[in-house]
């Protein structure tokens, strides 16, 4: 048998590569502090009353106009004079014109009586398929368009969380995560670990390391027979909060494991992201014979698994790239309209964002090149209000 006696440099190769964690995370925690100053937390930039049209639907000249007819808010205004608007702004003149616009529902897309709560799970079996980015901006986006959002991250790595502002390796090191609602060994309600962010109508229910245990306990739990099992325990833990919400977005990790399968057997529906590169569909076809045979495995056990959609969604797509291109017209011509029709563009202004913890909708606009920031918003947009018409019909409404 083996020992580190074996090899003399087991011992300072462990110590480096402690050294090198501890020298890492010190310079992230100074870059954090930096890019948040002056506050230790992060906060929301205002809006543009050119967003604030696109986001709720309301013409320029009409925001004007119930402006000084007083029927809006007050709000800021810069040295040029023009209106800044805060998201809870956004928020409240959304419920103005629903009491007052004509077709006021529209203003008002989240949930109705009768409607159930739509849990979304974000999944692909391969890492760097834009899981996180389409997870956070889906999240952001809803948000800002009036739902009520909660997001779950589901990832040990924790980079959802980490996107909010937070350091999971030292303030959820012991305690504090969506973890801690699902261990079999006295689980908290989900409502403890939920913490309010910084976005309106958005809220996190954090990952850190600690999730990694799952995957472990679960083993044991279904040795042993612990109930409730991990088919049931986070739809159970969402039941506590579910009246909250309109929305639950689940970033999950990048394998079929006890973690991931929880969080599908919680969900409603599920978007599938997809780089369109052969390695990457290949992946992917393997995720899914794998994921299929499991799901058939379970509801052998406990009944139909009955989810309202199954999207896909071409990620990190570069339309001049000829191979990408014909590939997404190939994934197209086999899974046909479960794929979605606006692919997320691949783009500097999403990885520089990410250099900040940042995503699109957090930054000034006056901080990217005027035509990046536009043709990346465009697909953005456009993946999110396609996916969000799939939201609604699932509601049983009509959608144009």
């Amino acid at each position: 048998m083996n020992t580190t006696a074996d090899f003399p440099g087991a011992k300072s190769i462990a110590a480096s590569i402690s050294a090198n964690a501890a020298r890492l995370s010190d310079a992230l925690d100074h870059h954090m502090r930096n890019s948040f100053q002056p506050e230790s937390r992060k906060i929301l930039r205002k809006f543009h009353p050119s967003e604030v049209s696109e986001l709720t639907g309301i013409s320029m000249s009409n925001l004007r106009t119930r402006h000084q007819e007083g029927d809006f808010p007050d709000v800021e205004t810069d040295s040029r004079g023009r209106r800044l608007y805060s998201a809870e702004e956004i928020d409240q003149i959304r419920q103005v014109m629903a009491r007052t616009g004509r077709n006021g529902d529209a203003y008002l897309p989240g949930r109705r009586h009768g409607d159930a709560l739509q849990i979304i799970s974000i999944v692909n079996f391969k890492g760097g398929s834009s899981k996180t980015t389409t997870a956070i901006h889906l999240a952001q986006r809803y948000a800002l368009r009036g739902y009520r959002v909660l997001a779950v991250d589901m990832d040990p790595q924790a980079s959802l969380t980490t996107m909010f502002g937070y350091r999971p390796e030292i303030e959820f090191a012991e305690s504090g995560t969506v973890y801690d609602a699902l261990k079999y060994e006295d689980p908290v309600p989900l409502s403890q670990v939920v913490r309010k962010t910084y976005f309106h109508n958005l809220d996190l229910a954090p990952a850190g390391l600690l999730l990694s245990e799952y995957e472990t306990e679960t083993a044991y739990a279904l040795q042993h027979k612990v109930d409730p099992p991990f088919t049931q325990r986070l739809a159970i833990a969402l039941d506590e909060i579910e009246s909250n919400y309109d929305l639950v977005i689940i970033d999950c990790p990048p394998q079929l494991g006890f973690t991931t399968m929880t969080a599908l057997l919680a969900s409603t529906g599920l978007l599938i992201t997809v780089v369109p590169s052969m390695l990457d569909v290949a992946s992917m076809a393997q995720f899914l014979e794998m994921a299929g045979e499991t799901v058939r495995t379970l509801e052998e056990a406990t009944g139909p698994i009955d989810w309202s959609f199954l999207k896909y969604l071409v990620a990190r797509f570069e339309p001049t790239d000829v191979p990408q291109s014909q590939m997404a017209g190939f994934l197209r011509s086999i899974l046909l309209d479960q794929v979605l029709n606006t692919p997320m563009l691949k783009s500097t202004a999403i990885s520089d964002a990410g250099m900040t913890q940042q995503t699109i909708y957090e930054l000034e606009p006056s901080q990217v090149v005027k035509k990046t920031l536009d043709r990346i918003l465009e697909s953005v947009n456009g993946v999110a209000d396609e996916f969000e018409r799939t939201i609604q019909q699932s509601w049983g409404r009509k959608v144009e």
